[in-house]
């Protein structure tokens, strides 16, 4: 007998995208389809040949993400493309709220911009930030506007490593 996440998953790599949501939707029917045990199962995942299937038929079941700025769709938009797992957004921890988090792999994204962090002040209180989520066991780095821009691909391609180590570790 196979887990409901893990029938979904395996029928990702074989049906199309119509049958795939039928499934899944029949899953839903049956009371058994269970999102975030669904998430758990792709942060595990790594290569196998359903993951990016799977994750763009959830897309009908995911809130879409409260965003700020131009720059965190932007920054959505590439993890979507990418069929990275959905992060939350103005997520919050230890009294922090964090651009874009992924609460199992405890990893966040901070998307900066000169025009909100160009002080001296703010400098120094983004570095304390950064320390005080390290304490509470939350890996942080931060992007920049302009890097996001220049370089979609190794921005997007680096996140996906340290997610992918963060899921080993945590």
């Amino acid at each position: 007998m196979t887990a409901v996440p893990r029938t979904l998953l395996d029928l990702a790599a074989i049906l199309g995208p119509e049958r795939l949501d039928s499934a899944i939707e029949r899953s839903e029917e049956l009371r058994l389809f269970d999102l975030r045990a669904v998430d758990a199962l792709l942060a595990r995942a790594g290569g196998h040949p359903g993951a990016g299937r799977l994750r763009r038929a959830l897309a009908l079941y995911r809130q879409p993400p409260f965003t700020r700025s131009g720059l965190e769709r932007r920054f959505l938009e590439l993890v979507r493309s990418a069929c990275l797992p959905s992060p939350a957004t103005g997520y919050n921890v230890a009294g922090y709220e964090l651009d874009v988090y992924w609460e199992t792999e405890r990893f966040a994204v901070e998307l900066d911009a000169y025009e909100t962090h160009g002080s001296r002040r703010a400098f120094e209180r983004d570095r304390l930030r950064q320390e005080e989520l390290k304490l509470h066991g939350v890996e942080m780095i931060r992007v920049t506007g302009h890097r996001l821009e220049r370089e979609p691909d190794v921005v997007i391609q680096r996140v996906a490593t340290l997610l992918s180590r963060s899921a080993v570790i945590g």
